[in-house]
């Protein structure tokens, strides 16, 4: 009789480099063995269980042992590792998470932007990118699936989905505690337990500290800059499994990080005060600290599995999150007032999944679907530009609320034991609702964040409205595979991300079809952007040889991307008064096209008669991303800048190598590894930045860990960063640039105009410097 059963979520706690996000329930989730370990790589990325070397789909697999070998950290380490993949922090937090795969992507974290890669743990949407900065321990594996996602899992995703997948609950009593120390006073503290109450009931829970001092200092606070103060707590109840037909999965969390805001390091001196540049990168001098920065996140999972017969399983996935932040954003990074951001963020989000499985071992696999999230996005913000006016400041209230249904399906048909065609289509309704405030304030910040300052004049932007969005995408892919090991296949899907409306866009500066105020329709008009679309052509190639010895995967890839969605800010003049204005544009066409090679090879034990193994792996990715169409307004006047565009946050090329040998030692093993990662030229924005975009660079990690007899406890010495490379990841710019070309405007001194404030924002955040730690883990 063969079941299809899913198994539950580990009873670790979750926690988040700034949030903290509830599990819902594994996929699928028998131990996934990597490709250095020998055995079929398993994973979950059609919903379930099949080998990697089946899947039709450019998919990455990181088995939670190969990344705690690894002593990764956090999810952003799998960009690492994954060809055309960029993961990281979204610069002054350590909490919120900008995620591109092959040039599609979102790095604007404010109400109202859709994120274009999705972030699902086990199988719950993160609708928003803070508190989506995960740690990493207690994983069953991490899936990185490339391309546009949505025939099947819950959110349509345009440009690929991360998965998250957790460990199972045993059934026995057991007890692990994982300590780690290290550089920069790292000192974390997981403990973990769980305990079966009766044959059908567990119970589990977990806590975690999670510690580190700065990487740097700010130099007018006082305060520890890229610092880590974490605590987390969990706990979850298991019915069923294991046998059973029905599984149900209880679970609640909650987290608090009050890591200090990260503070960004000037490129340039200042404009007027000719403040010069810092020695060490990650020293700041930014003087704006209230709010101190806060995350707090909790939430509540359902997850229900039935198997209804031996072919049909129901599954139900209902949860519930909400965080709040608050963030002082010192922009210009100087103790003057100059460009200060206090901001608030406020999210929460309700969704509900259901799934009908068929899987009679037979000729026909597939599922049936219906999602459904209703989200509410607020974010309140000031810009202070105390420097330019005395006590100048524009108060932006955004609220952004989400409503979205969505059907989906995918089947695979298996002619014969070679030939499989699978064909999937999603109908996806999208309602986005916006009330959106701008208001000036003189003689102090808004009365938002406790300032003194007084309203000046009527609102700029004082809007409410809503916008509907629907669109049908397909998805198909043929495979044929000449023997089981071998599959080629050609796939075709499309990718929908809704469109929105700016929530920092200003009202007054709609044009007016009529001398005077321009109407409410002219607004709405003004502050929409629309939805993009991604057609992705795929041929690939996956093949195990030796008897797994050796794994090879090649895809290559064809996307055109129209409507393109690129928020940003800018300087601006509104009623005389210097502030700053959104600015969204839906850029016209793109066209990307590149390819991607995974392969591990490994010596088993059987051929080499010391026992000993040595395991090679490597992943190259490279893209071509062109915009061929990008409409500005210029002068008034639309203007086709492509040619001075780049595609943001998209290396050309990525590449990295992973050398592990593992010997055994006293009953136990010992187990070592290398990596070498590498990416090439980024450009943070789509306006190229000499100062600001990132020359291509390579990082050196390293790892010793001796593992005990049985597993009952390890030890383990890890390097990241070697030789302490310093790096950009992400930053802010606001200065005069030529409206077409971007290139940077200079004044008489040689210096860069500011385009916002006196002194000239050009602020960059940097990756971690090198860091050694040591681990210990203790298991019963």
């Amino acid at each position: 009789m063969r079941r299809v059963r899913f198994l539950a979520i580990s009873s670790s706690v979750l926690a988040l480099s700034g949030g903290f996000v509830t599990p819902a329930n594994a996929q699928d989730s028998a131990p996934a063995a990597t490709a250095a370990e020998g055995g079929d790589i398993i994973v979950t990325a059609r919903r379930r269980e099949e080998r990697l070397v089946d899947v039709p789909i450019a998919v990455s697999s990181f088995s939670g042992d190969q990344l705690a070998k690894s002593g990764a950290v956090d999810i952003t380490e799998i960009a690492n590792v994954s060809p055309n993949v960029t993961l990281e922090p979204s610069r002054g937090t350590n909490s919120t998470l900008s995620a591109f795969i092959r040039g599609v992507g979102q790095q604007d974290p404010v109400s109202g932007f859709e994120q274009g890669v999705g972030i699902y743990l086990d199988d719950v949407y993160l609708n928003r990118p803070q508190a989506a900065v995960l740690d990493i321990y207690d994983v069953e594996r991490i899936e990185v699936l490339r391309g546009p996602q949505g025939t099947l899992y819950g959110r349509n995703t345009i440009g690929g989905a991360v998965k998250y997948v957790t460990k199972q609950l045993p059934q026995e009593f057991s007890f692990k505690v994982k300590g780690t120390y290290g550089s920069y006073d790292q000192a974390d503290l997981i403990a973990t337990a769980s305990a079966p109450v009766s044959d059908l009931i567990r119970v589990g829970g977990s806590v975690a500290r999670l510690s580190r001092g700065g990487f740097g200092k700010n130099l007018t606070t006082g305060q520890d800059n890229y610092n880590k103060d974490i605590w987390a707590g969990r706990a979850s109840v298991d019915i069923g499994g294991y046998g059973e037909p029905v599984l149900i999965r209880i679970s609640g969390d909650y987290t608090k990080d009050k890591s200090n805001a990260r503070g960004g390091h000037r490129l340039i001196p200042g404009y007027v005060s000719g403040a010069p540049v810092l020695d060490d990168v990650y020293d700041t001098r930014g003087g704006l600290n209230d709010p101190r920065q806060v995350v707090e996140a909790y939430g509540l999972a359902i997850n229900a599995t039935a198997e209804l017969t031996d072919a049909l399983t129901f599954r139900s996935i209902s949860s519930w999150r909400k965080d709040n932040s608050a963030s002082p954003i010192d922009f210009d990074a100087l103790p003057a007032v100059d460009v200060d951001v206090p901001a608030y963020y406020r999210n929460e989000q309700i969704s509900q999944e259901v799934q009908l499985l068929w899987d009679d071992g037979g000729m026909v696999q597939g599922l049936l679907g219906a999602y459904y999230l209703t989200a509410k996005a607020d974010t309140d913000f000031d810009v202070r530009l105390f420097t330019a006016l005395n006590g100048l400041t524009a108060f932006t209230r955004a609220n952004v609320d989400t409503n979205t249904f969505a059907i989906f399906g995918d089947f695979t048909f298996d002619f014969t034991e070679q030939l499989s065609l699978a064909v999937g289509g999603r109908y996806t309704w999208d309602e986005r609702k916006a009330q959106i405030l701008r208001q000036n304030y003189l003689g102090g910040g808004s009365p938002v964040f406790g300032g003194a300052g007084v309203p000046l004049g009527a609102p700029s932007t004082n809007f409410s409205g809503k916008a509907k969005f629907d669109k049908f995408t397909p998805r198909a892919s043929l495979s044929f595979k000449p023997t089981p090991d071998h599959n080629i296949y050609a796939s075709y899907s499309q990718g929908f991300k809704g469109g929105g409306f700016d929530p920092r866009g200003v009202g007054v500066n709609a044009p007016a079809a009529t001398p005077g105020a321009p109407t409410d329709a002219e607004i709405a008009d003004y502050l929409s952007f629309q939805p993009e679309t991604v057609d992705s052509y795929e041929v690939g190639y996956k093949g195990n040889f030796f008897g797994g010895g050796l794994y090879i995967a090649a895809a290559g890839f064809y996307m055109d991307y129209k409507d393109v969605q690129i928020p940003g800010s800018a300087g601006c003049t509104v009623g005389g008064l210097p502030t700053f204005c959104g600015v969204i544009t839906n850029a016209g066409k793109a066209r990307f096209k590149g390819f991607e090679l995974e392969a591990n090879a490994r010596l088993g034990r059987d051929l080499m008669s010391s026992g000993d193994r040595l395991s090679l792996s490597g992943a190259l990715g490279y893209i071509d991303a062109q915009y061929k169409e990008y409409i500005a307004n210029i002068a008034s006047t639309p203007t086709d800048v492509a040619q001075y565009r780049k595609v943001q946050n998209t290396p050309k090329w990525t590449a990295s190598g992973t050398l592990a040998y593992s010997t055994p030692v006293g009953g136990g093993d010992l187990d070592l590894s290398t990596t070498y990662s590498y990416r090439s030229k980024v450009y943070q924005f789509e306006i190229p930045n000499p100062y600001l975009d990132q020359k291509g660079f390579g990082l050196v990690d390293a790892s010793l860990v001796y593992t005990a007899p049985g597993g009952r406890w390890s030890l383990g010495v890890h390097g990241k960063n070697l030789f302490d490379k310093r790096y950009k990841t992400s930053g802010y710019t606001f200065l005069a640039t030529n409206p077409v070309t971007g290139a940077l405007l200079t004044a008489p001194n040689g210096r860069f105009i500011p385009s916002l404030g006196t002194e000239g924002t050009l602020t960059a955040y940097y990756g971690n410097p090198r860091q050694v730690f040591a681990t210990a883990t203790l298991e019963f």
